[in-house]
């Protein structure tokens, strides 16, 4: 793929192009991809990356098959930059969403959205944006996800955010003890084992878990430590240990760092935690409390509604620093994407949803019969049960946002009596969706 195409600028044609990486065309420094690359790090304040770390990019993002746009001012002299190097970013990818039904749904990822300052207000981002989602509807993906830097640019595109962690710190001195009987064992893994063996337990927890994301190629080599914070280079202080259950089957892990003696109290923080069944999660936490000398675990991928302070001897080891949106929702086809997910109970509810960008609003009548729904689009002069925009379809899609507080900040109306507590009975559930995946 390599299309380019212009845009009118203030003062010339400013060049899109998109493409996708190849390990043999764009690893060289200076390059395509090089440059495209070096956008992205100005747009979010990283360092320039070395040269010898390309190849390894490039490698990634040809697993992922990210599909990368960059827009180009070509205009002589315009630029202290080099015209090569982009004024806006975009890429997108496609993996799998749990929406809680009997299979993942396909979703469009969208990740490096960066425009430079110089050239705001020229509506590059929402070219970008719209255009991409015109493709993946039309290509038949049901939902677009990403997870966002800035929580004020994406509403407007119909994003919603729908998930959350919490930012915790538990004291694990000598008060901390987690109750129950273990179950297994857990063992540090060597580091060539981890790639596998994190595959294996994400797939385990994914199948399970509402509200996760399918995986990039980067996530195995920094929870073995191939690949460190900063570079695609090995990180020598990460740790990662696995938890097997009874039979032998590896169901959890934990990756760790040691934040150093310098540090008090000393402090260990998590990577990247999963568990596929609970007893794997409290086991890696006993696993994490026997660290000898540390005192504090800290970690911000916490669920919202974690079981850990419960299965505490003494709940008040555990402390939440804060709570953060993760996943932002939007869906591109309406029916597919309510067809697709769970359900708890049974109803009917007829909404109207809007949409500015023209890819999914109308009115939609929502049957659930045993657990599954089925939608089909009814006559706008139907009556209608409830109103909302598709971003707050968005927040509302995945169960962990409450309906009756989108009622109250105005987003979604209420048009027959009873609506709400029907809508919150069809789609919250017992947990709150989880999603540990950033990209």
């Amino acid at each position: 793929m390599n299309t380019q195409t212009t845009t009118p600028g203030t003062s010339t044609e400013l060049r899109l192009e998109k493409f996708q990486v190849t390990a043999e065309e764009d690893a060289s420094p200076g390059g395509r991809f090089a440059n495209w690359f070096y956008a992205v790090g100005v747009g979010f304040f990283e360092p320039r990356a070395d040269a010898e770390d390309y190849p390894a990019y490039v490698r990634a993002f040809t697993a992922d098959g990210r599909v990368l746009v960059g827009v180009h001012d070509d205009a002589p002299g315009a630029l202290s930059v080099d015209g090569a190097v982009p004024v806006a970013t975009y890429a997108s990818m496609r993996n799998t969403l749990n929406a809680g039904g009997p299979e993942p749904l396909k979703a469009h990822l969208i990740t490096s959205v960066t425009v430079r300052p110089s050239h705001r207000r020229r509506g590059l981002l929402r070219r970008m944006m719209t255009e991409d989602l015109q493709d993946a509807a039309a290509a038949g993906v049901p939902v677009a996800v990403l997870t966002a830097s800035e929580a004020t640019i994406y509403g407007r595109f119909g994003f919603g955010c729908a998930t959350f962690t919490s930012s915790v710190t538990v004291d694990v001195r000598e008060r901390f003890a987690v109750l129950g009987t273990p179950t297994g064992r857990t063992e540090l893994a060597e580091p060539a084992e981890v790639p596998a063996l994190s595959g294996e337990v994400f797939a385990r927890f994914h199948a399970r878990t509402r509200g996760s994301v399918g995986r990039q190629y980067s996530y195995a080599r920094r929870v073995s430590g191939q690949w460190g914070r900063e570079r695609p280079v090995e990180d020598k202080a990460v740790r990662t240990a696995v938890h097997y259950d009874d039979a032998g089957n590896a169901v959890g892990y934990v990756a760790y760092r040691f934040e150093g003696w310098s540090k008090e109290p000393y402090t260990v923080s998590i990577l990247d935690l999963v568990a596929g069944t609970e007893e794997s999660y409290l086991a890696l936490w006993r696993y994490l409390g026997a660290l000898d000398l540390i005192q504090e675990i800290t970690w911000d991928g916490a669920a919202v509604d974690d079981p850990l302070p419960w299965a505490l001897a003494d709940r008040r080891c555990y402390r939440v620093n804060g709570v953060e949106d993760v996943l932002w929702v939007r869906l591109l086809d309406v029916a597919r994407a309510l067809e697709g997910r769970g359900y708890r109970s049974s109803g009917r509810l007829v909404f109207e949803v809007a949409d500015a960008l023209g890819l999914a609003g109308g009115t939609y009548q929502l049957t659930v019969t045993g657990g599954r729904g089925r939608v089909e689009r009814v006559d706008a002069d139907s009556e209608v049960d409830v109103a909302m925009d598709i971003a707050a379809l968005g927040s509302l899609y995945l169960g962990g946002v409450s309906p009756g507080a989108l009622v109250g900040a105005g987003l979604v109306e209420q048009r027959t009596e009873g609506a709400i507590e029907l809508l919150n009975d069809l789609f919250r559930d017992a947990e709150n969706p989880y999603c540990i995946t950033h990209f």
